[in-house]
């Protein structure tokens, strides 16, 4: 068997959850960052509810890549072109190498890689490494109103905050081990829910 793939240096999103309020701003950020057409988004925001009368609670959960330490769509790319930056710590995609065979699409436990059907090429989050080598922050973290979104070394944000968890109700379980730090809100770990369409 091949060794497994892995990030050794990983970064990774920090999500507020208890900031977020679900406007939505990160995930339009990054398609205009990202001029995506119509019907795709490389983060997108879900809102979901718990409970019922007389204690309900909602929740938002936004989500991009999550630059994992053993990242299934490296793994089963047979054109190598997504591959770990190790200079970066994150995953990232050549458009060139892609044949389109969707296989990365299928193995994301996250659903993340977008295979953009007019163009047969998978295109994802890349961190903004472009922005991100300019000095600044990814799209979705300069846009949010609330600074509920951070990027950076996941250990550092693992360290900053230590009652981070990098799985909620809403999310598969952490196999490929995601580089997301999230500060969750109680409900989001209610196993009872349903998804709200905003």
């Amino acid at each position: 068997m091949a060794d497994v793939k892995e990030n050794k240096n990983p970064q990774g999103f920090y999500f507020n959850q208890q900031m977020c309020i679900g406007c939505r701003t990160c995930q339009v950020a990054c398609k205009d960052k990202n001029d995506l057409e119509v019907g795709y988004l490389f983060r997108r925001v879900k809102s979901f509810e718990v409970g019922e009368f007389p204690a309900p609670a909602t929740f938002h959960y936004s989500g991009a890549c999550n630059h994992c330490h053993t990242p299934a769509c490296v793994e089963v790319c047979p054109a190598g072109a997504t591959y770990i930056n190790e200079e970066d710590g994150t995953v990232q995609h050549d458009d060139e190498a892609c044949i389109g065979c969707g296989y990365c699409v299928k193995a994301c436990p996250y659903g993340h890689p977008v295979l953009i059907e007019e163009l047969n090429v998978v295109h994802r989050c890349d961190g903004c490494i472009d922005l991100r080598s300019a000095g600044e922050k990814p799209a979705c973290v300069a846009a949010c109103p609330m600074r509920a979104l951070d990027f950076g070394p996941i250990e550092e944000l693992r360290a900053a905050h230590p009652d981070g968890v990098n799985q909620i109700s809403v999310l598969p379980e952490p196999t490929t081990d995601p580089s997301v730090v999230i500060d969750a809100r109680q409900a989001a770990f209610a196993g009872e829910l349903k998804q709200l369409v905003l």
